[in-house]
């Protein structure tokens, strides 16, 4: 089959290699559509904590059953599906608190073991979630990046009638302003790329807001700054979007938490139970996607939409191969 494989930090290669055979618990997928995220940019350019060579990428995957591995009953072959990208123990404190992505042994796909940038890959039946009619492939493939805002608000405890603010505008950005709306929060967006803002139109923050809850969805600095300039009383801080080594040992003023009543959050991932969350309010209709499809294009492009995302020059890209 045809994949991408990264072999060593900062290139990949487009080649033929083995169609694997699901073992027991397994299912092999067809690949229907997989997304394009800043996270596979970086994975691929400059590394990741959780990555393991050789490996093929891609983390945001829909496919379609056609093997089944020994034990596997609850799916059936031509069944479309949506990948929950870990897996997990089962078994520890975290998993049994439905925070399986802070397992120890979490092993994520496109990291750990190979991911969606190929004709076919193997998942285990237990990540697997079957597609209704009502949500097409292209839709259900942002299950994982809103499945990833849904736990950062969680983590926040948004409530209804809260103002939160929002650092970027990209498909990150816009999901958790769409979620945190979905949620009957009032979403503000920080965004200074004028290419980002027509989604968003009415969300844009007002002059000197500040807000309970602040999310930074870019890998910036000075985003972090501004949202720490911009807390309430009692605000809740989401650390949303990781930094770069070199950025991340910000200067914070402890005594602002301590005097305010603040709080920082981290936010990582997302569980199994999120993704089911993630497909109910894209199924119902409750949270649009489809317009922030900027790009398809085949797997073989791969080099040209990394460059896109590099620019900012798109919204989300869709791979097929």
């Amino acid at each position: 089959m045809k994949a991408v494989v990264v072999e060593e930090v900062g290139s990949f290669t487009i080649k033929d290699i083995d169609i694997p055979k699901p073992g027991p618990g397994d299912v092999l997928l067809r690949v229907n559509v997989t997304g394009l995220c800043r996270t596979d940019l970086k994975l691929i350019r400059t590394g990741h904590r959780d990555l393991i060579l050789p490996r093929v990428p891609g983390e945001e995957v829909v496919g379609t059953v056609c093997e089944l591995g020994e034990g596997v009953s609850d799916f059936s072959i031509d069944q479309r599906v949506y990948v929950y990208p870990g897996t997990s123990c089962g078994h520890c404190r975290y998993c049994s608190a439905g925070a399986e992505n802070l397992c120890s042994g979490m092993k994520i796909m496109g990291f750990h073991r190979h991911g969606g940038f190929a004709e076919y890959v193997l998942a285990p039946a237990k990540s697997l979630i079957l597609l209704s009619d009502t949500i097409t492939d292209d839709e259900a493939i942002f299950a994982e990046p809103l499945s990833c805002c849904l736990n950062a608000l969680e983590l926040a405890n948004l409530s209804k009638g809260e103002s939160i603010g929002i650092w970027g505008a990209g498909p990150a950005g816009t999901l958790l302003c769409r979620a945190s709306s979905a949620l009957e929060a009032q979403p503000y967006v920080i965004e200074t790329d004028e290419r980002r803002l027509p989604p968003l139109r009415g969300y844009l923050k007002p002059p000197a807001m500040t807000f309970d809850v602040c999310v930074v969805a870019v890998g910036s600095d000075d985003a972090y700054h501004q949202a720490l300039s911009h807390l309430n009383m009692r605000g809740r801080l989401v650390i949303f979007s990781g930094l770069s080594p070199d950025k991340s040992g910000i200067k914070v003023d402890f005594n602002q938490f301590h005097y305010c009543e603040q709080m920082i959050i981290g936010a990582y991932g997302c569980a199994y139970r999120h993704g089911r969350k993630a497909l109910d309010y894209i199924g119902s209709g409750k949270i649009a996607v489809r317009d922030l499809v900027s790009h398809r294009m085949p797997l073989e492009d791969l080099e040209h939409a990394l460059k896109l995302v590099e620019k900012r020059d798109c919204m989300k890209i869709l791979l097929s191969p």
